[in-house]
């Protein structure tokens, strides 16, 4: 057996991990990976379009992640619900995490993963300014395409749209920034044919991970689909290897209240992803799931 690297990079997830079907997948796959020292994952809203306890809901399918797999990280509760106005923090033990894991400044770089809105760095920002100027940085699966890329979607982005103020907050602080928007994260595609050949045999986390994306698309695909997205993973990618995405520098923009970009005079100038290596990506999470499950 290869030996690990037995360095490793200390991490925070924020997961709306009951949204949809991807987040489950991003989750496991982080904790299955040896080299990220998960210092704790914070379960997120997803608006009310759906139900008034999107938190707790996430909340409540983490610890069922939790149960299959036999893994396990701290839990810290994110905010309940969106930033009332970008001058307003919502306080919750997530944010409070954030600004402590950020504050230590003995214990080497800091990467908080958003797989959803932007609600809980937006808070932490707000409650602790200082935390900007750290060795942190935010990573968001989110936002819409960037210049004249054509995107066939709702606006704003899903994830922006469920807190267009924290993600305005987060992109005028100046703290580091890496985004893979909408139009490269939806390139993470997987069919049923491939669940059922290298997710569904391992184990009851397999099947149930499997079986989760097509529950999900039989309750709110419009059209008959055989294939998801699993749009969430490029977050755990790039803190498995930094080096497996193309990046370029985006000058700062904030977000309109339609979700659409406009160019800002300050902020942070995010490195954005506008390609991820998807090969290495799903074989990397595959391989441990099916290592994970003894096969």
């Amino acid at each position: 057996m290869i030996n690990n690297d037995p360095r490793t990079r200390r991490v925070i997830i924020d997961s709306d991990v009951k949204n949809e079907a991807d987040d489950q997948f991003a989750v496991v796959h982080a904790l299955m990976s040896p080299t990220l020292d998960i210092r704790g994952i914070i379960p997120a809203h997803f608006g009310t379009g759906r139900t008034e306890t999107s938190m707790l809901e996430s909340r409540d399918e983490l610890e069922r992640l939790y149960e299959l797999s036999g893994l396990s990280a701290p839990i810290a509760n994110g905010a309940p619900h969106a930033l009332p106005s970008e001058t307003e923090a919502v306080d919750s033990p997530g944010a409070r995490l954030i600004i402590e894991e950020a504050r230590r400044a003995d214990a080497g770089p800091l990467f908080v993963a958003f797989l959803g809105p932007l609600t809980d760095m937006a808070s932490a920002l707000l409650l602790a300014p200082d935390i900007a100027d750290t060795d942190t940085t935010v990573i968001w699966i989110g936002g819409p395409p960037y210049g004249d890329r054509e995107w066939v979607g709702t606006w704003p982005e899903f994830n922006l749209s469920n807190d267009i103020a924290a993600a305005n907050v987060v992109f005028a602080s100046g703290i580091r920034i890496q985004q893979v928007p909408a139009n490269v994260y939806r390139m993470v595609n997987v069919g049923y044919a491939e669940l059922e050949r290298r997710v569904e045999p391992h184990g009851a986390l397999g099947r149930y991970l499997a079986q989760t994306v097509v529950d999900f698309n039989s309750a709110h695909h419009r059209f008959p689909t055989e294939s998801r997205s699993l749009g969430d993973s490029p977050a755990i990618a790039l803190m498995l290897d930094p080096w497996c995405a193309e990046f370029r520098r985006q000058r700062p923009v904030r977000f309109t209240r339609t979700g659409h970009c406009v160019p800002a005079d300050t902020g942070s100038s995010p490195l954005v992803v506008d390609r991820v290596d998807v090969r290495w990506l799903l074989e990397d999470m595959f391989s441990k799931l099916a290592t994970h499950a003894g096969n």
